[in-house]
């Protein structure tokens, strides 16, 4: 499955004045770095994929459509999925939008 264009185009709007942000094909998708560091990805597997604080990962694994993002059959801490449901206004978008972001931000550039 190819990532969502129209999500991809939401997340770029939202993004667009971030300093240092690149796009990226990764994970099947369309990730969104800034200063080299993965924010959030237009998930090939529909929705969104996005980087958080590992510490905050199970707390957030409690909201609607949040899910843990499986590599290699195990969940990776400080990485999660969110269902398409869950970025259906750009009110819900942007929250989560903005949790990437601000990870990406906390971590040094690369």
């Amino acid at each position: 499955m190819a990532y969502d264009e129209d999500l991809a185009n939401r997340i770029r709007e939202l993004v667009g004045e971030e300093a240092g942000l690149t796009e990226k094909k990764m994970f099947g998708g369309l990730a969104f770095l800034i200063g080299g560091n993965m924010a959030v990805s237009a998930s090939g597997q529909g929705g969104l994929l996005l980087r958080v604080h590992p510490e905050e990962t199970d707390d957030l694994l409690d909201r609607p459509y949040a899910e843990p993002f499986v590599m290699r059959g195990r969940a990776m801490q400080g990485w999660l999925r969110v269902d398409p449901n869950g970025v259906r206004t750009k009110r819900d978008l942007q929250r989560w939008v903005s949790r990437g972001v601000a990870y990406a931000r906390s971590l040094p550039k690369k």
